[in-house]
């Protein structure tokens, strides 16, 4: 069990399939849609970046619609299943946060130390629609089978980008989003093709 914070707003928010009531998205192509209809952001992760920004930062810093305690990437996998109050969301992939998130911190490597530190966070889906406020309480109420976590996901996709293997067990996971499963497809057709003998 665990909590949702979030600094912007402490009142209570319609959620629907494509994401939370008024919270527009500029670039519809790379973001938003019912795979990416939540984006969120581990609470544990802000003592480092502060750290790092030698500042405070409010939770929402990240662009997260949701702060969750208590876990991290290592801990929910891909197609997991939470229950908060009202609503029922399934995790659909990793985040990969655009330059967009070094421009609102003045720091431009910003993206590449999210990528090599792993504090990625991730998106959800939403399977059941509802209203949800600051405070809810969070839980896992279905894992996947697969048990590809969050981490697992991310090292597949950035760091072990020849594993055929790798690539196939992630695959496997019915929940993984569609952006992600056809980039990772084109990858192990490419790689296949590649392991073909050559003609004379």
């Amino acid at each position: 069990m665990t909590a949702i914070f979030k600094s912007a707003t402490d009142d209570s928010i319609k959620l629907g399939r494509t994401g939370h009531a008024g919270d527009g998205q500029a670039d519809t192509v790379n973001h938003g849609g019912p795979d990416k209809a939540v984006c969120a952001y581990f609470d544990r992760h802000y003592p480092y970046w502060q750290e790092q920004f030698g500042r405070p930062l409010d939770y929402g810093a990240f662009g997260e619609n949701w702060t969750l305690a208590e876990w991290s990437e290592h801990d929910l996998c891909i197609g997991d299943i939470i229950r908060a109050g009202e609503v029922t969301v399934q995790v659909s992939q990793p985040r990969v946060p655009c330059y967009k998130l070094g421009v609102r911190h003045q720091r431009p490597a910003l993206t590449a130390e999210v990528q090599e530190t792993g504090f990625s966070g991730f998106y959800f889906r939403v399977l059941e629609e509802g209203n949800i406020a600051s405070g809810t309480s969070v839980e896992l109420v279905e894992r996947d089978p697969a048990g590809i976590t969050i981490a697992e996901a991310n090292r597949i996709m950035f760091r072990a980008k020849r594993d055929e293997s790798a690539i196939q067990s992630l695959l496997v996971v019915s929940a993984l989003a569609d952006s992600w499963r056809e980039t990772l497809t084109e990858r192990l057709r490419k790689l296949q093709q590649d392991d073909q003998p050559q003609q004379a």
